[in-house]
């Protein structure tokens, strides 16, 4: 029987899990044209007419038989969901309880707090009080993701499911781990692509990954040390299993190593993690199937950063409403999450996948940039320029 895997994209890890030999099924938003040619796909927008929801994804897995259960964004934000999915079949992740722990961010600012974990300062609604004016503070919803409403803070009261967290000047970034609940294994860092003008984003939403995030070779191993520590105590308190991530700030220091600062954590399948799969050789989804029966692998990430290959992927995001042309190319020019022609992008709505690779990390992101103006041209969304 197959393997149901849900969340607001599922093409990614549709495409790990064909390779590791898995049957799978998915449901999603998206539903686009390459999704559909790998796997049975049931999306929300093309097979439902829905709008995306958690609830509009659970009614959509309803009617399907699947003997396990996987789940990606936005999914770690609706623990009650996946206790439903739970149901149906063998929930490959983590459990609702873990994900509570994790969106509990008075829980996590204490942990981080015990466990000597750098972490952005956070504060809760009643604690405006305690913020210090010589730094900048953010404005992010409880139930994070992708960055969206994610702005700076005004000054007034903390209304809703908000915080206030530090900003943090540095680098953004993410670091990939694999987890059995009580240890880790660090399987990738890589710079966020966040609000890139290039790729059509804004402020603070994510829209690629650079993998890896670009180190200076004497600071390298040290730097990889401590992501990994921090991967350790994050899974043995949390009791974190199969693969998941956290979001930090590399801040560089004058030494030029940096120090992370903790962001958030992504206790679930991430965007960075097929680039790791190509520039690695890994298989992420047979770490995950491994990690739930507690096999972690023997794995050393620090030759693979040092190597100079730098592989990227970037989400691009329409300038303005159009129309996909019959003559877009689709996976036969490397691109990914492609939609169908004739499909109406809305302007601020992806677009598809692009991909780049270098032997720096400067020409990796020349290469994306590139492939996104090449997308922009095939489909007239040329507005402003292509930044090239």
């Amino acid at each position: 029987m197959s393997i149901l895997i849900v969340g607001l994209s599922t093409r990614a890890i549709a495409e790990s899990a064909l390779k590791a030999g898995c049957r799978v099924v998915t449901v999603d938003y998206f539903g686009d044209r390459d999704q559909k040619e790998m796997v049975e796909n049931h999306s929300l927008l093309r097979n439902f007419k829905i709008p995306f929801s958690a609830e509009g994804l659970l009614t959509a897995c309803m009617g399907l038989q699947f003997s396990s259960v996987g789940y990606i964004s936005n999914l770690e934000n609706h623990p009650e969901i996946v206790a439903e999915l739970a149901r149906k079949g063998r929930l490959l992740g983590n459990a609702p309880e873990v994900l509570r722990k994790v969106r509990d961010w008075r829980l996590l600012r204490r942990l981080c707090m015990e466990e000597g974990i750098p972490f952005a300062e956070t504060l809760l609604p009643g604690e405006e009080k305690e913020v210090s004016p010589e730094s900048g503070w953010l404005l992010k919803p409880v139930l994070s993701g992708g960055g969206h409403e994610i702005r700076f803070w005004n000054g007034a009261a903390i209304e809703g499911q908000n915080v206030l967290q530090r900003f943090v000047k540095g680098r953004p970034a993410s670091a990939a781990f694999v987890s059995d609940g009580n240890d880790s294994v660090l399987v990738g860092v890589s710079e966020q692509l966040i609000g890139r003008r290039e790729l059509g984003g804004r402020k603070f939403g994510w829209c690629g990954n650079i993998v890896p995030l670009r180190l200076e070779r004497q600071h390298g191993a040290a730097f990889l040390d401590t992501l990994q520590a921090m991967a350790s105590r994050l899974t043995r308190r949390l009791g974190l299993r199969g693969v998941n991530g956290f979001d930090f700030m590399a801040v560089d220091n004058p030494d030029g190593c940096p120090t992370p600062s903790l962001v958030e954590v992504n206790p679930r399948y991430t965007g960075s993690m097929e680039l790791m799969e190509n520039a690695y050789g890994l298989n992420i989804f047979s770490l995950h199937l491994d990690a739930m029966t507690g096999k972690l692998p023997k794995f050393s990430l620090t030759p693979l950063v040092e190597s100079g290959r730098f592989v990227g992927k970037g989400i691009v995001f329409a300038r303005r409403d159009c129309i996909i042309p019959e003559s877009m190319g689709g996976m036969d020019k490397g691109r990914r999450d492609v939609p169908f022609p004739g499909d109406l992008i809305k302007a601020g709505h992806p677009i598809c996948t692009v991909f780049g690779e270098g032997n720096d990390r400067g020409s990796c992101l020349k290469k994306l940039i590139a492939n996104a103006c090449t997308v922009r041209r095939e489909i007239g969304d040329e507005l402003g320029g292509c930044f090239e």
